[in-house]
């Protein structure tokens, strides 16, 4: 049995071999019982080998001692090489430092033993003998050892943990003194008893120094094993650890001791265990403490965020929002809430996102305590930054009706706006805290709960903030105005500037266009495309305009006749809303948008001159933006650069290209004197300096006569023109070459193509491109780069240095030009031109070669390029493949038919290992799919998607959109196979994907997500039922599985679901696959056969759940992408927005708004609850009034002449017994556990008492709890509640204080009920429905407000102090 750590500190005179426990640990896994095992001085094995007589087995001892050290050593220097985290990497560290010493250590010892001995052991044979036998059979054990390494690691752990549990008790004063006793006699309990100091004798110093050491020690162990966290009983650790927790210990000591307890959490059972210890007081009293306990504090907030964290039940099964279980009781949640409510306190901010938490999971918990209205002061008042996670929490509240039921309608969540409203006269420095007020409407208009919380008692809030534009002294209304522009999702083009600052327009001209601009290497969705967020955004228009925008803005024109920098904004917002709603909106409601009625009641009142000029400058102002917007509006919307035949500049074009030819004829059709004369002129037959030669001619004669053959040919036989000319070029000739890489200079570069281009034209030229060096030196440049050359060059012609900083660069061009012909092609094959391209694609570290190389060439002839182009797609460099690849999507996307070479590369590059070449592929065969005839082609060709899991999904999905794939599909098995998985699993997992980009799409950086925001740009992405209603032979497998039968019998059944929350999420998931099977026309069919149109209307309009509402709004708009669809819905009164050529464009909203955003109205059931567990009245006068004027603390207005009193009464010798009094401090302790009082009244009361907190105090604080318990008769009225009539459901109070328990002989002490964290059994009982269980819930609140207290807990009307 290999020997525990404990044995190895305890016994370290012994001679106890420190067997490969060590080396199990360390080479093998992180360093754990290794690193806790004391360093044991290799001197001691010294002194214990040299006592002992037997030679060789102290040399055979030290030898496996060795073995044992190098294995650590080795273990250890492995784990290094492999990323590891700071920590880790630092602990293995120091243990291969602490291995490399002990084998120095052995290794000197061991020199010892052979120098002293050397002779006896040449002599001793058998002992030699021996030695090998002895050595043998420890080898088995040693792999034994490594193989339960693992388990004797958790063994040691456990022993420590356990041991230091047990030092803790020890340390315990008021252990007796026989334990202090058995400590000193057995030494082997513990590793640190030795130690230890003596309770019995030891100062509390020594004593706090030693349990935060001992406890130190445990939380390393806890850390480092998790298993050993399972293994401990929480009560154990609690039990040991409640000394430190007292008052007389130190607040280091406290704190150590909640992160003890902390760390010994690990699941719902021992957080149970947890409640079930006296914790409570403890933890209110360290929350209470001023800011020099921060220490303390910061580790009970900790604790309680784990306890949340761990011990809640969150989703019990079909359950719904906001109905789990926090295990915290009221006294320590209110301790909590002070904190969070306290605004000088260093822990508000956390406390305030604990409490949201909390918020989230159990509502009532926070009602009842009166967190929710600390949160919502938070929301308004708090600092910005918390103020968006406040809102989403809040707005998740409103989404489900059990919830919002514990907000005021029309008061709670407007207090979010008083940033806003109660703007009046603030001043400029106001404005920081508008913007952070903005930036919270703004979120919660973006979201359907919060627009139609908004909307409700007749849009009242969003009426406030469209009527904070009418008031003409407002400073911040730009911030407001700008909030409009974000939420409408309104980009204000370029000129926008100029428009408000009141200039003319008429200098501006039309940009480049996006598609110019852009860099082609992602691909881009139609533009024209309107999205989810359009169909979004049409809604909020109409609630707009019927909140009365439009006429705040009209009202902000009337201010002055002569126009501000405000009132031109104004007139820029209420522009691109008529303008938006044109785009959004069916033609009979924007008509009506459209009229501004007000402002053109204003510009024809004739009798109010300033009111003629106001509307005639604003409808001229909208007519002049309008006018000039569609005169600079990008011509090709769509992004492809082709221009159109039929547009305004088609005949200048035509007159363009018309002359060009004429000039080009002319230049050709040059004479003999004029063409020698432009031959001499260049200055090329003179001089061999570039920078002296007339570069017009020159450019004049290459692109003119010297593409006639004739002339061509003069200049190559006669005047060996072209000779000298092209010799510029030749890379060894350094002219050319060298040249500085700079604009000016890359004119060069252009007149070398058009050269090539001009001698291709002619057999004359290519023959003299056969003949010239030209091609040859290029391919001896490119032997340079070999690694083999045999005769290296220091500087070669294609360095990366010279590629970067001269115009060798330019050489690419060229034989891209030369690519471009057959006979090129041919040309570059002689000279080897290609061979040289391959070899380069193989050289490391020269991309910016291949990617000249890749980015040149032209493709359009089948041959060596195309071949290039593959080879370079199959690099070993996965930058340059994904280079490629984006080449060829470029180029496919350039080409105006589909080509199969393409097509067939970028297949290839399917299987590429790399995911982001994989993905980058799919997403460019995607948008290739687009068109049917590349869709038809690639289905053709059919390739193998399977193995690109999810990547390849969407791809799939376009294939099954037509018959040809459809059918290659099914008979793959994938239809049967995919259509079970979307049925039972992604129909969900597709709710979640939109629900979030429709979140990030609506949040203030959706715009910083381009990723993800690429993977799903508004429109609705694919689904497979939608797909599937694409084909007939899809229609008949959707019919014979009888899904849409299911789907409609599920929304018949469950659409009006409210409560459980799986349902609901299954409810949307059904929605959304029908309303995809909706969106084409083979899918309408099904809906006639089911009827299922008015069941989603109904759902849209009463559902209680406004999440659903939403999904059901675009669902409607779904089905309203086909004109029968359109058609349908027109009848019962939903318009669809159609197009200029009257298409429906799949955006469709109801005729009567208000119907749709309204919420049924609901009465508020969270009050904060007196709590039902009152206490008998004091006994004494005394005691009474000194209880009277705890109360009135709670109260602002008499609180400082409250404290006064009781300042008073504590100095009287009457009443100073009161203050010494544990059952007097258990009513105090109790007042503040179910009252709302701050933190510096909390702190006062506590330092009111003279009673520190400790084991023996608390206990008496949980026998006060039960003794001074009202009885259960004077807490009943005469009608029993309805809860006590369910005998299934015993009458259980909520509070922190237990209810009354039977006689104390009728039942053991430690099963009394004095639990901090005791779940509340009443929401465990379920009734038989959720709506029997809501209304006995409600039944119970009104029974309690019926009931008469026993004490009153109102302020009395003579107040003590004021005698």
């Amino acid at each position: 049995m290999p020997a525990t750590a404990a044995e190895h500190h305890t016994n370290g005179s012994a001679s106890v071999p420190r067997t490969s426990t060590d080396g199990g640990t360390n080479g093998t896994s992180t360093p754990t019982t290794g690193q806790s095992l004391p360093t044991q001085s290799w001197s001691t094995s010294d002194s214990t080998i040299a006592q002992d007589g037997d030679r060789d087995a102290q040399l055979q001892y030290l030898t496996d001692q060795l073995k044992v050290e190098n294995r650590i050593k080795e273990g250890a220097e492995n784990l290094l090489q492999m990323p590891l985290t700071d920590a880790l990497r630092s602990e293995v560290e120091l243990e291969l430092a602490t291995a490399r010493q002990k084998i120095q250590s052995i290794q000197r010892s061991m020199e010892a033993f052979t120098g002293r001995g050397v002779r006896k052991r040449s002599n001793e044979t058998t002992g030699g003998g021996k030695r090998k036998f002895t050595g043998q059979p420890l080898i088995p054990p040693t792999n034994w050892k490594e193989e339960g390494a693992e388990r004797d690691d958790f063994r040691s752990a456990m022993h420590q943990a356990n041991s230091a549990v047990k030092a803790l008790l020890l340390l315990s004063r008021q252990h007796s003194h026989s334990h202090s006793n058995s400590s000193v006699s057995s030494p082997s309990t513990s590793p640190s008893t030795s130690t230890l100091p003596n309770p019995a004798t030891a100062t509390e110093a020594e004593l706090n120094r030693a349990r935060i050491e001992t406890m130190n020690k445990l939380i390393g162990i806890l850390q480092r094993n998790l298993r050993v966290r399972y293994e401990l009983d929480v009560a154990e650790v609690v039990h040991a650890v409640l000394p430190s927790l007292a008052d007389k210990a130190t607040k280091q000591a406290r704190a150590t001791a909640y992160r003890l307890i902390r760390h010994s959490l690990v699941d719902t059972h021992s957080v149970r265990r947890l409640g079930e210890q006296d914790l409570d007081w403890y933890m209110v009293k360290s929350l209470s403490r001023d800011n020099k306990h921060t220490v303390e504090k910061e580790q009970v907030i900790k604790l309680i965020r784990a306890i949340v964290e761990i011990g809640s039940e969150r989703h019990p099964t079909h359950s719904a929002i906001g109905s789990g279980n926090v295990p915290l009781s009221d006294a320590v949640m209110r301790a909590l809430i002070a904190v969070a409510e306290y605004p000088e306190d260093p822990f508000k901010p956390i406390c305030v996102q604990t409490l949201t938490e909390i918020l989230l999971i159990d509502i009532e918990l926070m009602a009842r305590t009166g967190g929710i209205r600390v949160l919502l002061h938070a929301l308004a008042e708090g600092p910005l930054e918390m103020a968006p996670l406040l809102a989403a929490a809040f707005l998740h509240i409103i989404d489900s009706p059990r919830t919002r039921a514990y907000l005021h309608p029309g008061t709670d969540l407007e207090i979010a706006l008083t940033g806003i409203t109660d703007a009046y006269g603030k001043g400029s420095e106001h404005t920081e805290r508008i913007k952070g007020c903005a930036r919270i409407v703004s979120s919660m208009l973006r979201t359907w709960s919060g627009l139609m919380y908004c909307c409700i008692n007749d849009k009242a809030a969003i009426r406030v903030v469209v009527d904070c534009l009418r008031i003409p002294s407002l400073e911040t209304r730009e911030v407001i105005l700008d909030m409009f522009f974000d939420l409408l999702n309104i980009k204000p083009p370029e000129w926008h500037r100029a428009f408000i600052d009141g200039r003319r327009l008429t200098m501006y001209r039309r940009s480049r266009t996006s598609a110019e601009l852009q860099p082609a290497d992602i691909p881009q969705r139609p533009q024209d495309t309107l999205k989810l967020t359009d169909q979004y955004i049409a809604l909020l228009i109409l609630v707009f305009t019927k909140a009365g925008l439009l006429d705040a803005l009209t009202s902000m024109f009337e201010e002055s006749s002569v126009g501000s920098a405000l009132s031109r904004k104004a007139t820029l917002l209420m522009a691109e809303v008529l303008q938006k709603a044109n785009q959004v909106l069916p033609l009979s409601i924007a008509a009506k948008i459209q009229a501004l009625p007000r402002v053109f009641s204003l510009a024809s009142d004739y009798n109010d001159n300033e009111h003629r000029i106001v509307g005639s400058s604003a409808l001229s102002s909208i007519d002049s933006f309008n006018r000039h917007r569609a005169r600079l509006q990008p011509a090709n919307v769509r992004g492809d650069s082709r221009p159109r035949a039929n547009s305004v500049e088609e005949s200048v074009r035509r007159g363009q290209r018309a002359v060009e030819q004429d000039k080009l004829k002319m230049k050709m059709q040059m004479d003999d004197k004029t063409f020698q004369a432009n031959l001499l002129d260049t200055q090329v037959m003179l001089t061999k300096d570039h920078a002296k030669w007339s570069f017009d001619t020159l450019q004049d004669l290459v692109e003119g006569p010297l593409h006639n053959p004739k002339r061509m040919e003069e200049a190559i036989k006669v005047s060996r023109y072209i000779k000298k000319l092209m010799s510029f070029f030749h890379p060894f000739a350094h002219r050319f070459s060298d040249l500085p890489k700079s604009k000016p200079n890359q004119r060069w570069v252009r007149l070398g193509c058009l050269l090539l281009d001009a001698l291709m034209a002619s057999s004359d030229g290519i023959r003299f491109l056969q003949e010239d060096e030209f091609l040859g030196q290029l391919v001896k440049g490119f032997a340079q780069l070999d690694p083999f050359n045999p005769t290296p060059t220091s500087d070669p012609i294609f360095s990366k240095k010279r590629m970067q900083e001269t115009l060798t660069y330019g050489y690419f061009e060229m034989l891209g030009t030369l690519s471009k012909r057959k006979e090129g092609i041919e040309l570059m094959e002689k000279c080897k031109v290609f061979t040289a391209f391959y070899h380069l694609s193989e050289l490391r570290g020269r991309e910016d070669l291949i990617t000249g190389i890749i980015e040149n060439l032209d493709y359009t002839i089948d041959g060596h390029s195309r071949v290039v182009l593959s080879k370079a797609m199959t690099s070993s460099h996965k930058h340059i493949r994904l280079y490629v690849t984006t080449h060829l999507g470029s180029l496919i996307r350039g080409s105006q038919v589909a080509h199969a070479w393409m097509l067939k590369l970028l297949l290839t590059q399917l299987y590429d290992p790399a995911l982001e070449v994989r993905e980058l592929a799919v997403r460019f065969l995607e948008e290739a799919c687009e068109s049917t005839d590349v869709l038809q082609m690639v289905v053709e060709m059919q390739p193998t998607l399977d193995h690109l899991g999810e990547v390849g999904h969407p791809l799939l999905l376009k294939f099954m959109s037509t018959p040809t794939g459809f059918r290659f599909l099914y008979a793959a098995e994938y239809i049967e196979r995919e259509m079970e998985l979307w049925f039972h699993e992604r129909n969900l997992h597709y709710v979640v994907h939109i629900e979030v980009f429709l979140a990030k799409a609506f949040s203030e950086n959706g715009s910083e997500e381009e990723d993800d925001m690429l993977a799903f740009d508004g429109i609705v992405p694919p689904h497979f039922y939608g797909v599937m209603a694409k084909t007939d032979l899809g229609c008949e497998v959707l019919q014979e599985k009888g899904h849409f039968a299911e789907f409609a019998h599920f929304i018949r059944r469950h659409g009006l679901e409210s409560e459980d929350r799986d349902l609901i999420l299954k409810l949307k998931s059904v929605l959304w696959a029908v309303g995809n099977i909706g969106a084409t026309e083979r899918g309408l069919p099904f809906f006639e056969e089911e009827e299922i149109i008015p069941a989603i209307l109904e759902i849209a309009e009463q559902s209680l759940v406004l999440s659903v509402r939403g999904t059901c709004f675009f669902v409607l708009g779904l089905i309203s992408s086909t004109p029968q669809g359109a058609e349908i819905l027109g009848d019962y009164h939903w318009e669809a927005t159609l197009s200029p050529l009257g298409l429906p464009t799949g955006l469709c909203v109801p005729l009567d708004v208000d119907q749709f955003v309204s919420i049924p109205p609901w009465d508020c059931v969270a009050s904060e609850a007196l709590d039902d567990s009152r206490l008998t009245p004091p006994e004494s006068e005394e005691e009474t009034e000194v209880m009277t004027a705890i109360y009135n603390l709670a109260n602002t207005v008499i609180a400082n002449a409250a404290s006064r009193s009781l300042t008073k009464m504590k100095s009287k010798p009457e009443y100073r017994h009161i203050f010494s009094s544990p059952s007097m401090f258990y009513r105090a302790l109790h007042t503040i556990s179910t009252q709302k009082y701050r933190m510096p009244v909390r702190r006062y009361i506590f330092d009111l008492f003279n009673i520190e907190l400790d084991a023996d105090v608390v206990r008496g604080l949980s026998e006060c709890a039960i003794s001074l318990r009202a009885p259960q008769i004077a807490q009943e009225v005469v009608q029993p509640s309805p809860v006590q009539e369910q005998p299934e459901v015993p009458p259980q109070p909520v509070s922190p204080t237990p209810p009354t328990p039977p006689p104390p002989q009728a039942r053991p002490r430690q099963q009394r009920e004095t639990a901090q964290f005791r779940p509340r059994p009443v929401r465990h009982h379920v009734s038989e429905s959720d709506d029997e269980e809501s209304d006995v819930e409600e039944k119970e609140v009104t029974a309690k407000k019926r009931r008469a207290p026993v004490m009153s807990l109102r302020p009395k009307s003579r107040i003590i102090g004021f005698n």
